[in-house]
């Protein structure tokens, strides 16, 4: 599925709907709920913080699905495309980025075969 085709399904299924999308400030405080349940699970999982015998199981991968589902609504809210955002965003960190960090070195080919 492309990015594009993400933000056909979830207007899809939001445009069923009366309501239809929420409000930017909504839609933000929306994601940052989502937020905070990505980071109570990464917490359990990864942190400090074990679940509690009584909590439900939680997953990673669902809250960031969450998110993205929210993202994608909210870009889709205000009339942004997604492909051309990150393309945008790409630019500016292969330009800003690019002497930033140290980068790994190439492997040879020739050395994997003993020549």
């Amino acid at each position: 599925m492309t990015v594009r085709d993400m933000q056909e399904e979830v207007d899809a299924w939001i445009s069923q709907f009366e309501e239809g999308y929420f409000s930017p400030s909504t839609m933000i405080l929306r994601l940052t709920e989502e937020l905070g349940e990505l980071a109570r699970e990464v917490n359990h999982a990864f942190g400090e913080k074990p679940k509690k015998a009584t909590e439900p199981e939680g997953s990673v991968a669902m809250e960031l699905g969450d998110m993205l589902f929210v993202l994608v609504s909210f870009a889709n809210s205000l009339q942004l495309d997604l492909d051309q955002v990150f393309e945008a965003v790409m630019t500016k960190f292969r330009t800003r980025d690019q002497n930033r960090w140290k980068k790994k070195k190439l492997r040879d080919p020739d050395d994997e075969k003993g020549g």
